[in-house]
């Protein structure tokens, strides 16, 4: 009953407002923070890097926890949770329940405040949202009352599931050391998954312009996700490109949460190893980096069919990366580590009415911020019960200070702020790292360091226990 109520106030709350922007979500799986705008002047990114020169870049946002699940989890309500992939399908079951324990997701809460909410490709962790053997059972579906369409074009693909890890021209993945870690094919961009997602979304995108209600249209591209496909036009960006070398390779000493990268490594690798073959590794590196090409491209289809339905200045756009990769860095290939690397990814917004347009902000600030700060965008009701606060002070001024970010995996938990990083393992070990010396995450300095410890541990404790820090440490 509590339920709802709450989302009948909502709905009541729609009844009195008016021309309310739109909201185009625009969500890219295990995107570095290496975009030509973020300084990686090496990546053609042009999409990409225009939105961040017409909103507002925010080049120290953290995710929640380096993998897909949990990540999505907390963009798409607002609260911190399980750190494994099924969060959000545990969530949806605690939901059938106990449903007047589980708040509103994000796209709910715009559904009953007038909005019309729909969602193509990967945007929670099953790209369409729903679960079963291929990911296209109807009967089980990750945010129950979120969106009104939950669309993913599979075509040649078959299902969700062969999408997911889809090569050219239909190639789904069986076994993951008979499909090449990375691909690089002649055609079009609809010879891979993302080529039929964006097209479905740039046609809800149409439809969604011919509506009276506001739109919530979430679009999730799967590239730069293993295995590294993507059409040979976007390789052609990196030919002849010397990459910058790898910054501190080898594997860290001690108790730290480095791991043997193991979804990369169960791929076919033709018997090479990128931490023992440097060509090989520049090899991956650009496979990589054309896999964000491609992915930037569908940005770009994205954002010129919303300046072509006359929506630009009537929308408020988001890009977010769900978490960040390691590219050899710390000898990992992959995600799932709590170094910054697996932790860090783009984010960028932009609104209608931005002032100081293109200038980025390094305060520290977390996704589980956007909740709150999409909503006062768009002016519906505060979300009392989510967890973050809102980004507005950035949006309006790029110098002002974030509150931090608070992560996890399975066994450890993180918080980052100005300066430091604290990893905290449930064996009682600490990592700390002073990201003001030369050595950043590379040299454990918490026995040098117990206040500071100290203190971060507190901060912790307070994340754990309220789903906010109480510190101001910097």
């Amino acid at each position: 009953m509590k339920r709802l109520i709450l989302v009948m106030l909502a709905g009541l709350c729609a009844a009195t407002t008016f021309a309310k922007p739109n909201v185009l979500l625009i969500c890219v799986d295990d995107l570095r923070p290496e975009l030509n705008s973020f300084g990686a002047d090496y990546i053609h990114s042009p999409n990409m890097d225009r939105l961040a020169a017409e909103g507002r870049a925010f080049h120290r946002h953290y995710v929640n926890a380096p993998s897909c699940g949990p990540s999505r989890f907390t963009l798409l309500t607002g609260r911190y949770g399980d750190a494994g992939n099924p969060a959000l399908f545990n969530r949806a079951k605690l939901l059938k329940e106990k449903p007047n324990s589980v708040p509103p997701s994000m796209p709910e809460w715009f559904r009953h405040n007038g909005y019309t909410t729909v969602s193509v490709g990967k945007v929670s962790h099953h790209p369409g949202g729903r679960g079963g053997k291929n990911w296209d059972d109807s009967s089980v579906i990750e945010i129950p009352g979120g969106w009104d369409r939950h669309l993913m074009p599979c075509g040649e693909w078959q299902h969700p599931r062969g999408a997911m890890h889809g090569l050219a021209h239909g190639e789904v993945r069986v076994k993951a050391g008979d499909m090449d870690v990375f691909q690089s094919s002649e055609g079009d961009d609809s010879i891979y998954p993302d080529g039929l997602i964006v097209e479905e979304g740039l046609n809800q995108m149409e439809m969604l312009a011919q509506a009276e209600q506001p739109f919530f249209l979430a679009v999730g591209i799967i590239r730069p996700h293993l295995p590294f496909g993507a059409p040979a036009k976007y390789m052609k960006h990196y030919e002849g490109v010397e990459l910058p070398p790898i910054p501190h390779q080898r594997k860290p000493k001690g108790t730290t949460t480095w791991h043997k990268s193991g979804e990369f490594m169960k791929y076919n690798r033709w018997g090479k190893d990128p931490n023992k073959d440097a060509a090989f590794a520049d090899e991956v590196r650009r496979h990589y980096a054309a896999c964000v090409s491609y992915a930037d491209a569908q940005v770009g289809k994205l954002l010129e069919k919303l300046k072509a339905l006359e929506l630009e200045n009537d929308t408020v756009i988001v890009l977010w990366g769900d978490h960040g990769w390691h590219l050899g860095e710390h000898a990992i290939w992959g995600k799932h580590a709590l170094f910054e690397e697996s932790l860090r990814s783009p984010l960028i917004i932009k609104t209608p009415s931005m002032e100081k347009s293109g200038e980025k902000t390094d305060a520290v600030i977390a996704s589980v911020d956007i909740f709150p700060t999409l909503c006062e965008l768009t002016s519906l009701p505060a979300p009392d019960f989510a967890q973050g606060r809102s980004l507005a002070p950035m949006l309006n001024d790029p110098a002002s200070k974030g509150c931090g970010a608070y992560g996890y995996n399975s066994a450890r938990k993180t918080f980052r702020n100005d300066r430091w990083r604290l990893i905290q393992h449930k064996n009682g070990h600490v990592e700390l790292y002073d990201h003001a010396s030369v050595e950043k995450e590379t040299r454990n300095v918490a026995d040098q360091h117990p206040e500071v410890v100290t203190e971060l541990k507190k901060l912790l404790e307070s994340y754990i226990t309220n789903g906010r820090g109480t510190s101001d440490l910097q």
